[in-house]
């Protein structure tokens, strides 16, 4: 959550429904609630449409049935869905290849698009991938925020200047800001006073409504006072040419959205089919993001797929009611949990209330100055931003610094629905060589009979060779291994007669590993050294005999991990070996002389 909506707010503790109950206190805390959503939810429904490029009435359409549909399926009290800003950018992205001035054609694409979300959402569900979310790093979504907030500030600078947007949406947003202010002839002074009066007030009113403990009502009322102040002065009303002074929203039609099958184009599918993976994986990533940190304040135990396939059907419904695809929204999902809503029900109050508005009021939306809405997404783009974790995130290591920066940077500057594609890719491709790094340390059997790491001043026994392997053993720790591997074997030409490979603390070890383990133990038999492998693993050891090490490794020479004494099959193994060098006395080196009696008898202990 970010330090506006998380940090300083203080979160109410929801309490918790038995089943089969709801009474009258329940519900008046649930109705608070959705009111207070609901009036959040109206004038952002409005301006992420406008994100998206697309007509307000399709947002408020989505605040209501996208919200209704997941409240009644999902499985948080608390997430509330809905059109977002992270996934407006990529919808207006996704719709770039359509004609700007077919606006009817790029409605059709988005209600087709909403529907692919909502199946590759059901269909994620179904294969209960939903926790795979899990595995992107966190990094990578501190970068997503940060550039989704700066392109929604930038998306918004010509409607807060009030000139021509120029460009298409093939062009970056950054190319097409450029374009438009290099081509614009003035700016409208009257737009950026309005936008700049919005951006004044709203922080005025929500600093004033948090000092009050009051509901968070800044962005509705602010809204509501820039359309009255430019109604009043004429601004908002046709002049004589039929233009206004400020660029409105245009009429919404009154009424609630009625069922519509869209438009489906085959060559639609070609070009969407990327976007919608995209979207639905964006979407999950954001809704269980945010069920999430709720769930943590407030003890919720939540159904990770469950939730999934609420996404899922909320877009599956919403593309057949004109809806833009939408997810968990993260300002809406807090003011929701802080307002006291105990159930789901408060997401369907919510979407109620704002079905009452559109169906009452909707036609009022025609005095909405464009440059106030621009105003407001302002604002909320420097709210997206967690200003406090990504400073956490850049000061903690070059390798989460360097996630953060690449995905912002290819959200603004590549595609922003590619960037967390990218900040994946990225990730990987660092975490991989750190995963490979073996550590290899050398164990001694010191004078008070200790097993312990060596120290650098002290000799490595000639005769014995003890090595702690740590790490992950698959196949790009390979030529770490081979390393360790030579490094034994010119122990053994130096006169070592048995190794010792201490493997507890491997793990994972994959076909590449075993291959050069056998090669390894063959090398060394053919040598005549005995290698014994201790500490190994239940996975480690049924990977051998899938392999077949049964039938020419003696098996008296494995040594199975015990969990309940760590280091007890080192030690065992070297009582083995020294057992076996007692009964050649001239092949006992200085080191094992200066132990006195023979570590295959009495105390010998391993510390860790």
């Amino acid at each position: 959550m970010t330090p506006d909506v998380a940090g300083r707010m203080q979160l109410v503790s929801a309490d918790r429904v038995p089943a089969g109950r709801y009474d009258s206190a329940t519900f008046r805390k649930d109705l608070l609630a959705g009111v207070t959503v609901a009036a959040i939810s109206l004038p952002q429904a409005m301006a992420y449409a406008l994100i998206a490029g697309v007509n307000p009435r399709f947002g408020l359409y989505s605040a209501i049935v996208v919200t209704a549909i997941a409240s009644v399926f999902g499985s948080s009290s608390h997430l509330v869905n809905g059109p977002t800003n992270a996934i407006s950018l990529v919808v207006f992205s996704a719709l770039a290849f359509i004609d700007p001035e077919a606006r009817e054609s790029a409605q059709e694409a988005m209600f087709l698009l909403a529907i692919l979300v909502g199946v590759f959402q059901i269909a994620i569900a179904v294969a209960k991938l939903g926790d795979l979310t899990r595995y992107i790093s966190e990094a990578v979504v501190i970068g997503f925020m940060a550039g989704a907030g700066l392109l929604v500030a930038l998306g918004q600078v010509s409607n807060l200047l009030g000139v021509a947007d120029k460009g298409t949406g093939h062009q970056t947003v950054v190319a097409r800001l450029w374009l438009t202010l290099s081509t614009a002839q003035g700016i409208n002074v009257h737009s950026f006073a309005v936008g700049i009066a919005t951006i004044a007030v709203v922080v005025a009113v929500r600093t004033l409504l948090t000092r009050l403990a009051w509901p968070r009502v800044d962005m509705l009322v602010t809204l509501i006072a820039a359309a009255a102040v430019c109604a009043s002065l004429g601004w908002s009303r046709p002049g004589a040419g039929g233009k206004t002074l400020v660029a409105v929203i245009g009429s919404v039609p009154a009424g609630l959205p009625a069922p519509h099958v869209p438009e489906i184009q085959l060559g639609w599918l070609h070009e969407l089919g990327g976007s919608a993976a995209a979207i639905a994986i964006l979407g999950l990533l954001e809704a269980l993001a945010i069920a999430k940190s709720i769930a943590a304040e407030s003890g919720e135990t939540l159904d990770f797929n469950r939730q999934c396939i609420a996404e899922g059907l909320a877009n599956l419904a919403g593309g057949f009611f004109r809806c833009l695809p939408g997810s968990g929204s993260l300002t809406r999902s807090a003011i929701n949990y802080q307002s006291g809503a105990v159930t789901r029900a408060s997401g369907l109050i919510a979407a109620a209330v704002v079905a009452a508005v559109v169906a009452v009021l909707a036609p009022l939306a025609r005095f909405i100055p464009k440059p106030a809405l621009a105003g407001l997404l302002m604002v909320t783009a420097w709210r997206l931003v967690d200003r406090r974790r990504l400073v956490y995130a850049l000061r903690a290591s070059r390798f989460d610094a360097a996630l953060v920066a690449v995905t912002a940077i290819s959200a603004v500057f590549v595609s922003i629905e590619w960037s967390i594609g990218i900040g994946v890719a990225l990730s990987i491709l660092l975490f991989v060589p750190r995963a490979a790094r073996l550590k290899s340390t050398e164990l001694i059997v010191a004078p008070d009979r200790v097993v312990r790491a060596r120290l650098s001043d002290e000799p490595s026994c000639r005769r014995v060779a003890v090595f702690d392997l740590e790490g992950e053993l698959f196949f790009g720790a390979a030529p770490e291994l081979e390393r360790y591997f030579d490094e034994l074997r010119a122990r053994a030409r130096s006169g070592a007669r048995f190794v010792v490979l201490r493997l507890r603390r491997t793990r994972n070890v994959d076909l590449v590993c075993l291959e050069r383990l056998e090669h390894f133990l063959r090398d060394m038999d053919e040598h005549g050294v005995e290698v014994l492998l201790t500490g190994v693993g239940s996975d480690f050891s049924a990977a051998m005999d899938n392999l077949r090490f049964r039938e020419w490794l003696p098996q008296e020479r494995v040594f199975l991990r015990d969990a309940s004494a760590p280091g007890s099959a080192t030690v065992e193994a070297l009582r083995r070996v020294y057992r076996q060098l007692g009964e050649h006395g001239p092949l006992l080196c200085p080191h094992c002389a200066a132990l006195g009696a023979s570590p295959a008898e009495g105390e010998l202990r391993y510390v860790v």
